[in-house]
């Protein structure tokens, strides 16, 4: 059976980029086509300053909010990453098969980078690493897909490659993963700044709509949505990003073409209008279910503490093979290969 392998890091409050891009899809679609894991990536949140006890809530509501949209861990495995050693054990690994020429070549290294510098601050070494990191995540499960948006498509290349380089060095160990994009709204973009995407860490939040934001506000920041010159309403990402942002995220909702929405409408009053409510409908399910676990905290922590438990069976085996591949000496705790029983 397909195995699927995707996370999400709890930086931010999670966005309608994340839920139209990546969440409802792993929902509907992939937790029921595929043997499908889904971590909340909390590791790679300490490659930039945080709050400890800020990060600690938003791996929480980052759990929860997955269990909202519709995972199903009787379907699914869902878990924290920093409950499941392997993923660590295995970076390492993979650090010693990577370049530093590769790190430095990744596009959200130097963008993240560059944000750093402005503020003053220094760069953490894991800022550099965490694409190993990334790739020890996928290749500890044998994923065959990783569904992800277009920005972090790069780094499954990565893991390709690292995954290839190190069975050519050292025998076959992994798989080799592909990159699954979704095909509508793969890139929601901030409403204020449609050059750039609806991002968790926006420090203004006046172009991002949040799972959790109350219907009004979802309403006020739709219909203050940037758009471009022109009164025709016409769909091209180049020359109109306002615009095509909104039909994109129209489309999203509705399951319609974004180019056949366009047609439809002949002012951006009515098509702000309708892709507010339309966000307002597609989220009422999420923050209900939302509420319902909030008032069941025990059920996500059972949820975490079994997915983990599981993940953690299925990642051992590869990570103790890639060990011992590369050259290391097993465990006092565990009997060499042939060894006399």
């Amino acid at each position: 059976m397909t195995r699927v392998f995707s996370g999400i890091q709890p930086t931010g409050h999670l966005t309608l980029g994340n839920y139209l891009g990546a969440m409802r899809r792993w929902a509907e679609v992939d937790q029921h086509r595929a043997d499908s894991l889904f971590c909340v990536v909390d590791l790679h949140a300490l490659t930039v300053d945080h709050d400890p006890a800020r990060l600690r809530r938003l791996s929480r509501q980052t759990a929860t909010l997955l269990l909202a949209a519709g995972l199903d861990p009787e379907v699914c495995t869902l878990f924290l990453q920093s409950h499941v050693d392997e993923h660590t054990r295995l970076s390492y690994l993979l650090e010693c098969v990577a370049t530093d020429g590769e790190m430095r070549r990744m596009i959200q290294y130097k963008e993240k980078s560059a944000k750093q510098r402005e503020r003053g601050g220094g760069l953490r070494l894991s800022l550099l690493t965490y694409p190993v990191l990334m790739a020890a995540d996928i290749l500890a499960y044998g994923a065959d897909e990783v569904p992800v948006g277009e920005d972090q498509a790069q780094h499954v290349e990565l893991t390709r490659d690292l995954a290839v380089r190190f069975n050519q060095r050292y025998g076959h160990t992994f798989v080799v993963p592909r990159t699954t994009l979704p095909p509508v709204a793969a890139r929601v973009m901030n409403l204020q700044d449609p050059t750039r995407k609806m991002g968790k860490s926006d420090e203004s939040g006046t172009g991002v709509v949040y799972l959790l934001d109350e219907p009004d506000v979802v309403r006020k920041k739709v219909l203050r949505a940037v758009t471009d010159s022109g009164r025709e309403v016409v769909y091209d990402r180049a020359e109109r990003p306002g615009l095509a942002n909104l039909l994109d995220i129209l489309a999203a909702c509705t399951g319609e073409s974004p180019e056949s929405l366009a047609g439809a409408y002949d002012s951006y009053g009515s098509l702000k209008k309708d892709t507010a409510e339309a966000v307002v409908e597609v989220l009422r399910p999420v923050r209900d279910r939302h509420r319902e676990l909030c008032a069941d905290p025990a059920y996500v922590e059972r949820v975490l503490r079994d997915g983990a438990e599981k993940a953690r069976a299925l990642a051992r085996p590869t990570v103790d093979t890639a060990y011992r591949a590369i050259g290391l000496l097993p465990s006092v705790t565990e009997p060499s290969p042939g060894a006399a029983r």
